[in-house]
């Protein structure tokens, strides 16, 4: 008896490969081998990159806190330990947008901070 194989599922198995890495450049997104290790390769960057992702946004906020407080005479280690000192618990996401967004705000945080 002939060996029986199903090439209706291993041809969608291939389809599906071959429709996730469409956009591609050259024999990335219609050669069956490249395409798959292509894609795979980029789910290993896409696993990594969202955990480089929180380190990147924490890395920023830090940079607009710490340009924001220079404005108000402070550096960002200051205003972070004053704050602490202060018992005022706003997170670093919160404490970027209003030194963006709300520069106000912020200058009434930091002369909080400040006089506690």
């Amino acid at each position: 008896m002939p060996r029986s194989v199903n090439h209706v599922a291993s041809r969608a198995k291939r389809k599906k490969i071959l429709g996730l890495t469409r956009g591609y450049i050259g024999a990335r997104k219609n050669v069956w081998t490249v395409a798959k290790n292509t894609w795979e390769k980029g789910l290993t960057y896409a696993y990594r990159d969202r955990k480089n992702k929180k380190r990147n946004f924490r890395a920023l906020w830090i940079q607009r806190i710490n340009a924001a407080a220079r404005l108000e005479g402070m550096s960002y280690s200051k205003l972070m330990g004053s704050l602490h000192k202060a018992g005022i618990e706003i997170n670093r996401k919160v404490l970027a947008d209003l030194a963006m967004n709300h520069p106000e705000a912020f200058k009434a945080v930091v002369a909080k901070a400040k006089n506690a």
